[in-house]
């Protein structure tokens, strides 16, 4: 606690920055150590750092809040009171840390009692999606990923609010099971008067902040609230059980907004990879949220599904998930944001992304079957499943692909003795296997005959369609995006291989491509620096280019 406690002693020293965590003792500024207000607010503080009772210590911070606001009072707009709202924020952090580490549960609007004082609360910017009472987290507490903060300073202490996902509304779907989170900034003041006030605010999108008549700019962390999240998250066990059949992914398939959908900014779609998990974004979804242009301009969404089925399976799947995404969110299908999207995907997630910006024409078809698709015998259930799956058109609104370290020639590790295990264990249980798997029973004269045991046999999976010579993966090597979509490849190649370790090179690059790029890092090169910085330039190229294969729409999303 004194190493945090000296870290923030430290912010102290800048102009404009202000405390998570209070300092053990401050100095006073030079230039108003003759302020008695402000003396008086430096010893409470000091006070405060040494007091072990709570109510005392609640006490000692609340009364260096109001001297230090009454000093910064004093001081006329546009004239330096930097030092006393340095101190104000100081002994507010110290009051809200000791309140909510207390007291994580049960904000709402309106009057609280604290040790049996009377504290006004006032919430602005709360997620719509909000039911009940919040849960506050001091984001000082969250831990985040080694080298990635995203915390801003500014005035305020940066939190986590939090509620169980709603249950009254239709769109509550689109949002994560483990809860609907937001980032937030909070801090106590007197406003002139005796009751303390507990502001909660959307540092983003609130209005300005004043403080005893001085604008100020407020402390945010921009990543914090999707940590929490995370931490409790199934999603990393799910994934590795939902490859080899487990039905717990199955049941969270879906797309998943992490805040509340807006209307006019641009989906930014990220899709994971083979037994894998959305988890793997937080470092790019952070640098996105951290980036005030990009910040206003797009919109992270989260695909998750099961990633046990063919590659084309899992293409549908995924269409279906945005579908009844957008379903919920425009209806009407004429938002801005419907008709421009940006579809990221890492390894299998990659591929899939790519086969959702083609038109694959009768090449995909012609690879699998001997007849036309009005000739092809079955239910038409079957029929229609099975057309809906090798007949590709780009999905309407998508405009740009990102691909990071995707297998588009295949990957050797499906010929491997490792891809052979999981080969003999991944599901095989999807409704398009099995109408492919009557298919192939009841007219095998259907199939192309190299196909044809495999499918009466559901031996056909995510593992065997990533093998390079498979005959439907190898006919849609050659399918690229559609005209107007953008592309771009992200591949790593470490020394001594032919690749990241799993994905060869020549696999993971495109002819014709917007970009490539290629770093030294492995097959998890979705959280290397370079690759966040690449990403992130292409979606700032983006910014305010037309989109050929828009939705429509009245208007252009930015």
């Amino acid at each position: 606690m004194r190493l945090a406690r000296f870290a923030v002693a430290c912010l102290l020293a800048s102009l404009c920055a202000c405390t998570t965590t209070p300092p053990a003792s401050i100095s006073p500024p030079p230039a108003t150590a003759a302020d008695p207000g402000l003396e008086r607010a430096l010893d409470l503080a000091r006070a405060a750092a040494r007091q072990p009772h709570s109510s005392r210590r609640a006490d000692a911070w609340l009364g260096c809040t109001r001297d230090a606001e009454a000093a910064a009072g004093d001081q006329p707009p546009g004239t330096d009171a930097a030092p006393a709202l340095r101190l104000l924020a100081h002994c507010s952090d110290g009051f809200l840390l000791d309140l909510f580490r207390q007291r994580a549960d049960g904000w709402l609007p309106g009057v609280a009692r604290v040790d049996g004082v009377p504290l006004r609360v006032q919430i602005v910017g709360a997620s719509r999606m909000f039911r009940g009472a919040l849960k506050v987290t001091p984001a000082a507490d969250v831990r985040l990923p080694t080298g990635w903060t995203y915390r801003q300073p500014g005035f305020g202490l940066p939190v986590v609010l939090r509620t169980d996902r709603c249950e009254d509304d239709p769109r509550c779907e689109v949002y994560p099971a483990e809860g609907i989170h937001q980032w937030a900034t909070a801090w106590v003041d007197f406003g002139g008067g005796q009751t303390p006030t507990l502001h909660i605010v959307d540092p983003v999108t609130s209005p300005p902040i004043v403080v005893a008549g001085h604008v100020v700019s407020p402390a945010f962390d921009a990543l914090s609230f999707y940590a929490v999240g995370a931490t409790r998250s199934r999603l990393p066990s799910q994934g590795v059980f939902g490859l080899f059949g487990g039905d717990a992914i199955e049941g969270r398939a879906g797309v998943y907004l992490l805040r509340d959908y807006d209307p006019r900014r641009t989906p930014v779609v990220m899709i994971h990879g083979l037994g894998s998990h959305p988890i793997i974004w937080a470092e790019l979804s952070g640098a996105i949220w951290a980036d005030p242009v990009l910040r206003d301009a797009y919109q992270v969404m989260h695909v998750v599904f099961q990633t046990n089925a063919p590659l084309l399976v899992s293409r549908r799947r995924v269409q279906q998930s945005l579908d009844r995404m957008w379903s919920l969110l425009d209806p009407e299908g004429d938002d801005p944001a419907r008709a421009k999207m940006v579809l990221v995907g890492h390894s299998l997630g990659g591929v899939v992304a790519r086969m959702l910006a083609v038109d694959s024409g009768d090449t995909l078809w012609n690879a699998a079957f001997t007849v036309p698709p009005e000739r092809l015998p079955g239910s038409p259930e079957d029929v229609e499943g099975i057309a809906s799956t090798f007949l590709l058109r780009p999905y309407p609104g998508v405009c740009t692909v990102v691909m990071l370290a995707a297998p588009h020639k295949g990957s050797p590790r499906a010929r491997s003795f490792t891809g052979r295990i999981a080969e003999a264990l991944v599901g095989r249980r999807a409704p398009e296997i099995q109408a492919l798997r009557r298919l192939a029973r009841a007219n095998p004269e259907s199939i192309q005959p190299e196909l044809v045991d495999s499918y009466a046999a559901s031996r056909l999976n995510s593992i065997i369609t990533l093998d390079a010579g498979h005959p439907v993966r190898r006919a849609g090597e050659s399918l690229l995006p559609a005209p107007g979509i953008r592309y771009h490849t992200i591949a790593g190649k470490r020394p001594n291989h032919d690749g990241d370790g799993v994905v060869p090179l020549d696999s993971a690059t495109l002819s014709g491509a917007d970009s490539t790029l290629v770093v030294d890092a492995g097959h998890d090169l979705y959280k290397s620096p370079e690759v966040i910085d690449e990403v992130l330039r292409i979606l700032r190229g983006g910014l305010g280019q037309p989109c050929a294969n828009g939705a429509a729409a009245p208007k252009e999303a930015p």
